[in-house]
This record gives C-alpha cells, structure tokens and sequence, in this order.
C-alpha cells in the first residue's frame, strides 16, 4: 500500500501504531474532507494483518464525545468537546485508549479487544483540592493534551503528555487511570526559550521502549518535523538526539504527530501529510527507518512508497500519491471518488518517488498518459528523472479542457524518482497574460509499453 496508506477518502492524522498479536493498529483522530477545524468527535481504529500490510479494515466508531446519527451516546458525559491524538496500551488483557479532549480533562477508556469499541473508564484521576494542589501533582493544567503511555516491562505505567512543555506522571498500574501522587516529572524534554525551534518541545507525546533505551517521539516547536529524545529511564531526562521525518520538504508542510513501529521486523515511523490546501484534512503515511545500535534514528525522506519497495509505473498512479509538491500546488477532494492536484500554475513541480521502470532489454520508446481537467490556458508537463530540473524524459501537450493527453518518452529502466513539471505554452508578450493563471488539475497517470 503506498502513502498514503489507509483508503484515500479516509483521514486519520496523529497516528499511533501499535502491534497486538499478529496484526498492526493505527489509532488517530479523525478529521474531515472539509473540515474547518482539526479533528471530529469520534475516534476510528484501523487494522492490517502483520503480513498483508496492503488490506486495512475499518473497525468503525471507537470512543465518541458526541451521540452518533445512528444514537449511539456519547462515552463523555462531562463534555462534548473534539477528541485528539488517541493512544492505546495493552495491560493484563486489558486495552486502554487515552483520548486528549480539547478543553477539557481527557478520558481513560477500556475495552476486551484492541479494536474497541472502547467504554469509559474515568476521567484521569489526581488530587485537586485546589488547583495549586493540582498543579503540584500534574501538569498542563490537568487536561493531558496527546497523551501517549508506556507499559515498561516491569508492569509499571507511565504517561507522557504536554502542549509547549513536557510533562510525564506514572500511573497507577491497577486501575490504569489514577496518576500516582508525587510523580510528576517535567519538562521531560528541553523546551526553554533558548533551545533551537527545531529541537523544542511544543506537544504530540509518544513513548517507546526500545533494544531497552526510552524514546520519546514528539513535535517540535517547527511543527513539520517528528523529533525523538532518548533516555536511560522512563522519568527521564530525555535528550534530543535528531528528527526522523519533516513532512514540509518540497511539500504543503503543517503540524506532524506519529510514532514507531516494528512489524515483521522492520521499523516504521507513522506520520501525516496536508490537503485541501489547509493544516487540516491530514492523512496517515508511512516510512521505513532505521534504528542504529547506538539509539539513533537516521532522517528519512518523504516518499510515495508507503509499504512498497517500488511504484509500478505501468499501473495508473493516482496524483494524490505525490510527495513533492512545490509552487503552490496541493492535493484535494473534489468527491469521495476523486482527488487531484489542483492549483497547477506555471512551474508547479509534482514529484513521485519511487518507480521501479524495470528493463525489458529493447530499449524502445514508453508512452506516457495522463488524466487531466483542462482549465482553459494552453500548457505542457515538463517528465523529467531523478530532480526537477534535469532533462526531459519527454513533453506533454494538454489541451484546454478535460480529457486523456499523452507523450511519447525516451526509454527508460530501473528505479527512478519521477518529477512533473507545469509549464504555460503562449509564446512571446501574450505568455505575460497567463502567469500565474490556473493550467490544469492532474487526476491520474501511466507509462505505456
């Protein structure tokens, strides 16, 4: 399954991956096509078998803060606010889902499955006298903003939790809510003024215990970045050791939140990526990684692979599946069926990585078709390998209206990072007039034999 993963009317961002028996859970928020704001009042669980990473299911509804269409309650009766960043852990054949609330106290959810759904539990459970009692035994004002939770293997329980300073307390590990009085830890990671903005705490806590060090996963004061911090113990100290992704390189960046894991023994970081032409409507994506004996995370670029080892370039590849889009270009929904790139002005850059093109050993020419809604202004589409300002493989002429264009390409074999460059074709004074005018959207494309 390339990126992005789940089916590609779903939008799950703050994506915590977790692996429960033999398959792989993808717990997130829930956001919406159109939506204004960041997220929904209800939380939805995904699943893949560990060894068909290409068919997730839909679990349906897990937790809701607000009654469904169908009526089902709300699992929150002391709010109706949105529901964030969801994490789940398993204990003693228990699973319990930490959902954060904006605005109010999170909730503690506990269920027989790890799919859910998931039946409150409590609210978090701490000493509040008053609130400089309160402020003494928790922090963030006691509401646990992307709270994520680590069962170490001892048994104990911690959480990890925060909005521009990192908190973390230990749980009770009997009843999985209550927070231990006179635990609470911060800042977990450095978040003064002076650390550099791509290394400071600002929220989207996830812990991992890792080849036995402690990493906490978390979004930096530079939002399009997954940061990681390391430590010899669950209460930290955590120390900054690097970034794992930057979901803003060459691409419509915003504010990233995701974790690790280890399925049939390779490492994935989970993360999102922007549509629609907003911070919102964010869509689960993933990468492979690379865990160093020394603890450390080499930087990976964003791709288009997801799962894959490699694109097939002779199969249709849907233009949402870009993961370079420069010069205003972005994708979006245009029905539950269909989303291109839209915004294509002259110079836009769409970029795909990575085709395998294989070789066949004839060296001959390849056809290239793609599927574009004309908006009236003569253009071409630069092909080019490997950057976007390299040679062209070939030039496709669109016309001004809908339909199926094609260009004849040269050969082309092995694996290759493809770039499609926009470019308006009115020649001499009158091109002026075209400059920044909308050339077309792109919906789909091919290579042919």
């Amino acid at each position: 399954m390339p990126n992005p993963i789940l089916p590609l009317w779903e939008y799950i961002p703050d994506g915590e991956p977790r692996v429960f028996g033999d398959r792989v859970y993808l717990y997130g928020s829930h956001d919406r096509p159109s939506g204004e704001s960041f997220c929904d009042f209800k939380l939805k669980v995904w699943s893949a078998d560990v060894n068909d990473l290409n068919h997730w299911v839909c679990h349906g509804d897990s937790f809701r803060t607000r009654p469904s269409s169908s009526g089902r309650p709300a699992d929150t009766p002391w709010t109706d606010h949105s529901l964030f960043a969801p994490d789940v852990v398993e204990k003693d054949g228990k699973y319990y889902l930490y959902a954060y609330i904006v605005g109010s106290k999170g909730a503690v959810g506990v269920s027989d499955k790890p799919e859910g759904p998931f039946r409150l539990l409590s609210d978090y459970r701490y000493t509040r006298e008053n609130e400089a009692a309160a402020d003494a035994e928790v922090g963030d004002g006691g509401i646990f903003n992307d709270a994520g939770v680590l069962v170490d293997d001892d048994g104990r329980a911690y959480v990890y939790y925060g909005f521009e300073r990192s908190w973390m307390n230990e749980l009770n590990a009997d009843n999985m809510c209550e927070v231990l009085p006179g635990t609470l830890r911060g800042p977990a990671v450095d978040d003064a003024e002076t650390v550099p903005a791509e290394r400071r705490f600002y929220e989207a806590s996830s812990p991992r215990k890792i080849n036995g060090r402690y990493y906490l996963i978390y979004s930096p004061r530079r939002g399009s970045r997954l940061a990681y911090a390391t430590s010899d113990s669950p209460r930290g100290p955590f120390t900054y050791r690097g970034y794992i992704i930057d979901n803003g390189v060459d691409y419509p960046g915003g504010n990233n939140h995701g974790s690790v894991a280890c399925i049939n023994g390779q490492w994935y970081v989970f993360y999102h990526r922007m549509t629609n032409g907003t911070i919102m409507s964010r869509r689960a994506c993933v990468e492979k990684i690379e865990i160093l004996p020394d603890g450390t995370i080499p930087t990976v670029e964003m791709t288009s692979l997801g799962f894959e080892d490699a694109l097939d370039p002779y199969q249709p590849t849907k233009a949402e599946l870009a993961c370079v889009l420069t010069g205003g270009c972005y994708v979006t929904e245009l029905d539950l069926f269909t989303r291109v790139v839209t915004g294509v002005t002259d110079g836009c850059v769409m970029g795909y990585k990575y085709f395998d093109f294989g070789f066949d050993g004839t060296g001959e020419p390849l056809t290239f078709a793609l599927k574009a809604h004309g908006r009236g202004t003569p253009c071409r589409l630069h092909i080019r390998l490997d950057s976007p300002d390299g040679e062209d493989l070939g030039v496709c002429e669109i016309g001004a209206g809908d339909g199926v264009y094609r260009a004849k390409t040269a050969p082309v074999a092995g694996r290759h990072a493809l770039y499609l460059v926009a470019e308006h074709r009115v020649e001499g004074w009158m091109g002026r007039f075209f400059e920044g005018k909308p050339l077309f959207e792109l919906e789909e494309f091919v290579f042919l034999k």
